[in-house]
């Protein structure tokens, strides 16, 4: 049974999206970050579990455990959602952005818009970029983005996006009123959204995870938030742009939980 939680204009589901994303109507985006199923999940709990054994032994190599974190959560990174998903993602939203699109391109069709995500940063042991699937007919754009920029989010996922990718990725779909996440994580997506003045809606399987989505978007609700917009051409860097939400949350922003089947 799934758990539903309304915050503002937010709907958050605490389930596996293969059974909720059928039942819910379509929308205007999907914008999502799936597992890759490339183990990511194992891999950074035991860098986590490293970085902290060397700080307890005051190594040089990392004396804090700063960059590392053991997340506690493990299985959810095993393997790529089934492929009938891809499908009805594609089904329930007019306009699709799926990030890790590299890992899918035999589950979704060619198409002229990639995003690129430059981390800003070379020679490092991760990847340098990270690109996602686009189904606009448009062309490829990138955006320029210290990969730290989750870390100042609070990061709480071991693949958690900037929020100033997802507010670049929602200004490629300024007439997207609605906006799905299935992967929903820790929410970054929809923050982005509350930011934006969009309704979302997250599904989340793990509850570590969706508890932080339920907190993470009612801080955005009830806090004013001063944020870049990240307006950029191919290759450019993100420039500022100032956006000033009210100090009171509306009465709607408290959250509401129920129950659905």
């Amino acid at each position: 049974m799934a758990e539903k939680v309304t915050i503002g204009n937010c709907e958050l589901w605490h389930g596996d999206c293969r059974e909720v994303l059928p039942l819910l109507p379509p929308v205007d985006l999907i914008l999502t970050d799936p597992p890759y199923g490339i183990g990511a999940d194992a891999a950074a709990n035991r860098s986590g579990e490293l970085a902290e054994k060397q700080a307890a032994m005051g190594s040089a190599g990392n004396k804090s455990g700063r960059g590392w974190k053991n997340y506690g959560i493990e299985g959810w990174d095993k393997e790529r959602p089934a492929p009938w998903l891809f499908g009805l993602m594609q089904e329930k939203g007019k306009e699709c952005v799926i990030w890790g699109g590299n890992y899918f391109t035999d589950l979704l069709p060619p198409s002229m818009r990639w995003l690129v995500w430059d981390k800003g940063q070379r020679n490092f042991s991760l990847a340098d970029c990270e690109f996602a699937w686009s189904s606009q007919q448009q062309a490829s754009r990138v955006l320029t983005l210290p990969r730290g920029e989750a870390l100042q989010d609070g990061k709480e996922h071991p693949t958690q996006k900037p929020l100033r990718l997802m507010l670049w990725c929602l200004d490629m779909h300024p007439k997207a009123a609605t906006v799905c996440d299935p992967f929903m994580g820790t929410g970054t997506t929809g923050v982005a959204c509350v930011n934006l003045g969009k309704a979302f809606v997250g599904i989340e399987r793990e509850r570590q995870y969706f508890d932080a989505a339920c907190r993470r978007i009612e801080q955005a609700y009830a806090q004013p938030r001063l944020f870049e917009d990240a307006k950029v051409g191919a290759g450019d860097t993100a420039v500022q742009g100032d956006m000033l939400l009210p100090a009171n949350p509306p009465s709607s922003a408290a959250p509401k939980a129920s129950a659905a089947t």
